[in-house]
Formats: C-alpha cells, structure tokens, sequence
C-alpha cells in the first residue's frame, strides 16, 4: 500500500490548492525550484519527502499523509553570503570559501554557481541581468545547519579542547587506529590509505582526510579532494577487503546525495600511476 502522497495529492487530501502547498513547501525549505524543475532539500528528505519515478511523469515528489510542516522554518527572506557572514562573526569571502569547501558552490570565473549539494542545503541561484552577475541565496535553516556550524566552528577553532577529545567510543577508537603516518604528515588507518594518501601529496592534490560528509548523518570519506568537490573510498582494510553489503550501502549513500564518489580496490594499489589520473581527470584535477 502506498502511504505517501504526491504534492499535488496531499494539497487535495488537506483541501488546500496545490499551488499554495508547493509555496508554504518552499518557503520552509523543503523544496527548491531550480531549471524550472521542483527539487528536494536536506530537509525535505528529512521530514519524509523522497523522490519516485513514473513513466508517465517522470521524477516526482511524493510526502507522508501526515507530513509535518515546521512552521519555524517558513519565510521569505534568502540570505547572502554577507549576511551569513554576519550572523558567524566572518567576512562573507571566507563564508563562501567555506561554502565551497563543503561543495555547495562553485567558482566559475569571478562567479559563483550552485551545485546539486547546494540546492539540497537550501541554496538558490539567482541572475542579476542589469549587472549580468550570477550570484547564490541561501534559505534562513542554513544558519542552523549542522555541517556548516561544524564547519565555521573548525575554521574558527571555537570550542578547540572540547573537539581535541572526541567523547564517542567508536571514534575514539577509529583514531588510535589510524598508526600509519603518511608523507604529509597524515595518520591513516591501513597501508592501502597510506598509499594513496602519498601518491595524492607527491602528485600535489590537494586531499583532506578523514572528512565528514556535508549532510545530517555522521559519515566520514576516507579522502575528499576540494577542487574537484570529488570523494575517494579505499574499499580495504589491513584485515582484507570490505565486505560488499557495507560496499553497496555506501555507494548508495552518495548516490542517493548526488555526491560523485572516486572507487579504488586492493587489487588496483599497484596501478594507480595508471588508475588515478583516469579517474580525477573528469573532475579536472590533474596530477604530476
């Protein structure tokens, strides 16, 4: 039995027009219009929104019967990179290097354009055709967003000796795991990290490691390389390969977050002189 409705369904089944819910939808950020097409935010996904497909209809939005609306979220104001700025005490350049890094924006000349991460984190791309600029808005529950705080919080240091000492009992073993130190100083957790920790430094990519994914959910990439806003996952371990259930469960993950995913195998160590330039290079990085 389908117990989740369409837009357009749930509208009708609360008596209301259905143009009215898709904006109420938008202004509390469960909703994005972009390209003339309606697409779902972090917070959407949320509170029981999730894509369907139909031959007839091709991708659409459907909602619980019961899809709660937080009336806090509602609003229609959009916020700037400045005003995001000010609300963190930081010049608004540093905000969208910030945002960048994350991988909701992007530059392109001396614009900046929204990414499908952005959309979904509530952003909105906007054409000022007077100045002929091409800017990025923001809905106001950014400012409440988890990773983005995190974010502003490890830039900032705020808060740095609480941070230093990770009270969660898996993390804390995760990181006296990590006992193979790296050429650029990394401490990763199996020499097959270790490998291709090096081979990103001497081919100057620039890599974080150990990075949290920039969504609710606390997953961490084994390497997130920034100018191509591309992940890598090393599917091995010092005790072999990764089991294919937690493999399939991961790629599904970024797919369903439309975050584009770098896949290297044990198996593939010893060619990545080969592998890798292939693999970065429809992400425009290029190495060596």
């Amino acid at each position: 039995m389908n117990d989740k409705l369409s837009t357009s369904a749930l509208a009708k089944h609360r008596d209301m027009v259905a143009k009215d819910l898709f904006t109420t939808l938008k202004q509390a950020g469960y909703l994005s219009w972009h390209e003339s097409k309606w697409l779902l935010t972090d917070i959407g996904f949320r509170f029981g929104g999730e894509y369907r497909e139909s031959e007839k209809y091709g991708r659409f939005i459907v909602w619980p019967t019961n899809l709660i609306i937080d009336d806090t979220l509602i609003s229609d104001a959009h916020l700037s990179a400045t005003q995001i700025g000010e609300y963190f005490s930081m010049p608004a350049k540093k905000i969208n290097l910030l945002l960048s890094e994350l991988g909701w924006i992007k530059r392109e000349g001396q614009q900046w354009l929204v990414t499908q991460s952005g959309l979904r984190a509530g952003a909105f791309q906007r054409i000022d055709s007077v100045k002929d600029a091409t800017f990025v808005l923001w809905h106001p529950s950014l400012l409440r967003n988890k990773r983005l705080k995190q974010s502003v919080g490890e830039f900032k240091g705020s808060d740095a000796d609480n941070q230093s000492t990770d009270r969660s009992f898996s993390r804390f073993k995760q990181k006296f795991s990590a006992k193979h130190r790296t050429l650029d100083g990394h401490y990763v957790q199996s020499k097959g990290e270790l490998i291709i920790d090096n081979w990103l430094y001497m081919g100057s990519v620039l890599h974080a490691y150990q990075r949290q994914l920039p969504i609710d959910t606390d997953v961490i990439s084994d390497f997130y390389l920034p100018q191509g806003k591309v992940y890598i996952q090393f599917w091995g371990t010092d005790n072999g390969p990764v089991d294919t259930k937690t493999i399939e469960k991961t790629r599904q993950l970024y797919h369903d977050h439309e975050f584009d995913l770098i896949e290297i195998f044990p198996e593939e160590l010893e060619q990545l002189d080969t592998i890798l330039p292939l693999k970065l290079r429809p992400f425009g990085i290029r190495a060596y």
